[in-house]
């Protein structure tokens, strides 16, 4: 049985230019790996992270749930969204998703000329 073996033991010695090859691929691949996923991610969350930290009263958002509100207050951590008339919940601000319209941008009327 240990002829079986010797010839598997003489095949794991490999020439040293593959060895240094061997090292770098995997190196290689990390660094892709971080700036094709992970860099990307990193500024992603940095940026939702500036929307809801600047979120004042006013603005007209969309919840993870799919609602659709108007902020009437903005608390540390908290938000109030009016969702209809008289009805108002508090969400965490983290499932704030989407800032469809800052209150500070006018909004834009479009009129229709009737020439007679």
């Amino acid at each position: 049985m240990t002829a079986t073996f010797l010839p598997l033991l003489a095949q794991t010695t490999a020439p040293a230019g593959q060895s240094s090859l061997g090292l770098l691929m995997p190196l290689l691949l990390i660094v892709m790996f971080y700036f094709m996923l992970i860099r990307p991610q990193r500024r992603q969350q940095k940026e939702q992270m500036a929307r809801l930290a600047a979120l004042k009263t006013g603005d007209e958002v969309i919840a993870a749930g799919g609602i659709h509100g108007l902020i009437t207050n903005v608390s540390e951590r908290t938000v109030t969204l009016k969702i209809a008339d008289g009805v108002k919940i508090k969400i965490e601000k983290a499932s704030v998703v989407t800032i469809l319209k800052k209150s500070d941008e006018p909004e834009v009327i479009q009129t229709e000329v009737v020439s007679s």
